[in-house]
């Protein structure tokens, strides 16, 4: 089902490593127009590099999402330098697990200004130009833990998550008849998000994520839900390990 693919622009954000970088190989491959975007611009840069050296169509744009300036103006930037945008996936997130009673209210802040505002500011830059083309296709990074709390240690993270599932379901029933709506709701999945935990959970994380799937796996989910006709909307995709029991 390439030809549901090919030519696409898409913007992918997170696109440096994990998840993000290799949602960008395979829809590269697969003949989309690829636009990577992240705050880490060497690790962006390799990505780009890389696939351009296949041939293929790709463009990296340094970028925090917790800006909503710098969201718009890169999604600006792709439709000037590409002549439009097809699909948006708001992938960046961070996950730094800790239980609630340690109070760390900082990682709180970053997760939802990331994981939350993140997709938000990324739903608004693209929103508005999906619909007076009447056509486009959001795609969100959601959780396992968007739909069961990850607890102890993962609460604030569920919330987020859960957040995120929340908002693409609303806004399937908002815009749908006009804009594709997908949530991706991974399990473990191998990438730098459980790098993010520091504190006394930190070798609880590293143990649970010994099962995790390689990011190619999550791609080829995103992949499956791009390449649909226009009239199917593949609304949510959960995909975990097999040995994973939540």
């Amino acid at each position: 089902m390439t030809s549901g693919i090919a030519n696409k622009v898409v913007l992918i954000t997170g696109g440096s490593t994990g998840i993000g970088a290799e949602v960008a190989r395979t829809l590269a491959a697969r003949g989309a127009k690829v636009a990577i975007a992240a705050r880490r611009v060497d690790r962006l840069e390799a990505v780009r590099a890389e696939i351009a050296g296949r041939g293929d169509n790709i463009r990296a744009y340094g970028m925090d999402v917790t800006d909503k300036r710098q969201v718009n103006a890169v999604v600006e930037s792709v439709v000037r330098d590409f002549g439009r945008l097809d699909v948006i996936i708001n992938n960046a997130g961070i996950m730094p697990i800790r239980p609630m009673a340690e109070v760390n209210t900082d990682e709180w802040d970053a997760m939802i200004d990331v994981n939350l505002k993140g997709t938000l500011y990324g739903i608004a830059a693209a929103l508005p130009l999906f619909l007076a083309q009447q056509s486009g296709h959001i795609i969100n990074l959601s959780s396992v833990a968007g739909i069961k709390v990850f607890a102890p240690g993962g609460t604030v993270y569920s919330g987020t998550k859960f957040a995120v599932s929340a908002i693409s379901e609303g806004l399937r029933m908002e815009v749908g008849k006009a804009v594709r709506i997908t949530s991706i709701e991974p399990g473990a999945v191998d990438s730098d998000l459980k790098l993010g935990t520091t504190g006394t959970a930190r070798d609880t994380v590293h143990g649970f994520y010994e099962q995790a799937i390689p990011a190619s796996s999550v791609a080829r989910a995103i992949a499956f839900a791009i390449e649909q006709p226009d009239d199917v909307d593949i609304n949510a995709i959960v995909i975990r390990p097999t040995a994973q029991d939540f």
